[in-house]
């Protein structure tokens, strides 16, 4: 069995390191989108401690994504050196983070802020919690967007440009890299990084969910009365899940602004949150490998469907926009799919049934 298992990790393992040099055949472009994807499983991974462990609905989720991203965008690229003389003065040749410093920062940040949301939201629950978690996503969105003046910070609805690419070990993301005669491109490159990240946060991830934290969070979930009356200290548990779940976020941000050397307000929308929460619900509520496949098939599904999507408009004869075509399709497919499977694709399994099976 474990000689079996080893081959399957293995298998994966090596799949995952060909898959950018396979879909270098058909385009970079769908290179860039399984690194959309990785992004989205790494957000989702970080949602997943908030709703699946610790059962708080985050309809917010998207700002800590936002935090990231400003974060390194105004540490990475020109703007700050051109607004504020007396930055330019000490950095005369603009500020440029290493990516061992980006990440750390980032995540800490991010969790503050998720503290920060966490505190005046301890004693609300369901609806009441999901509606003040909306709010301070477009709170935060908001801020971004008119935090042009009076003092230029965030560069307004412009946004910010001109970002650095990471560097690692001297080795520049933004450039193709030759390896034993194989050329390995930019949106390459990033793919490695990106998986990378999302190997780390799942090894995290699951070890934080066998911990005694993750066990009182899912107790909180299950019913918080009980888990306080058993001694569980809920305040503290419920602040440190909205502070680490929103860490993931931050690093994403980081990332995902790294990659797109570009940011706005426009990327950091009410429907990004309410995607990533579909992500974790379609595939598994608490589940990491459900979650994982949620976050993949829901960012790539819009993509694949743009092929399915075209033919329809030529159909009706142009008189249905391509996008709200592909916008159908996906609820269509989600209402199927919640339909068929109401506990998502790659549910937890239960473990009552588990016990009678041993038996």
């Amino acid at each position: 069995m474990k000689i079996n298992k080893f081959f399957l990790y293995f298998v994966i393992g090596v799949a995952l390191l060909a898959l950018p040099m396979g879909l270098q055949v058909f385009g970079n472009a769908w290179v860039r989108i399984v690194d959309t994807a990785l992004l989205y499983v790494l957000l989702a991974i970080g949602l997943n401690i908030v709703v699946g462990y610790a059962g708080l609905l985050d309809l917010g989720y998207v700002a800590f994504f936002a935090v990231g991203a400003y974060m390194y965008a105004l540490l990475a690229s020109p703007h700050l050196t051109n607004t504020f003389e007396w930055i330019a003065a000490i950095y005369p040749h603009g500020i440029h983070m290493p990516i061992l410093l980006v990440i750390p920062l980032a995540a800490a940040l991010a969790g503050l802020f998720g503290v920060l949301l966490g505190a005046p939201t301890l004693k609300l629950r369901g609806d009441y919690l999901a509606i003040v978690t909306l709010g301070f996503g477009e709170i935060i969105r908001v801020f971004l967007n008119n935090l042009d003046h009076p003092v230029n910070i965030t560069n307004g609805p412009k946004g910010l440009s001109g970002i650095d690419a990471f560097q690692i070990f001297g080795v520049d993301l933004s450039r193709s890299f030759d390896v034993f005669g194989m050329e390995f491109t930019s949106v390459a490159m990033y793919y490695y990084l990106f998986l990378i990240m999302v190997l780390i946060s799942i090894v995290l991830s699951h070890r934080l969910a066998l911990s005694r934290v993750g066990r009182a969070w899912m107790a909180i979930r299950e019913d918080e009365v009980a888990a306080k009356a058993m001694g569980i200290n809920t305040r503290n548990l419920k602040l440190l899940a909205f502070g680490m779940g929103a860490s993931f976020g931050g690093v994403s941000g980081a990332l995902f602004a790294s990659f797109q050397g570009f940011v706005s307000p426009e990327s950091f929308t009410l429907m990004e949150s309410v995607m990533i929460v579909s992500m974790v619900v379609l595939g598994g509520l608490g589940h990491l490998p459900g979650v994982v496949l949620g976050a993949v098939l829901l960012a790539a599904l819009p993509e694949v469907l743009r092929y399915v999507a075209s033919p329809l408009q030529a159909f009706t004869g142009g008189r249905l926009d391509a996008s709200i075509l592909r916008q159908l399709l996906i609820a269509l497919a989600m209402i199927t799919i919640m339909l068929m499977r109401p506990r998502g694709l790659w549910p937890s399994p239960e473990h009552g049934k588990s016990l009678q099976a041993n038996n």
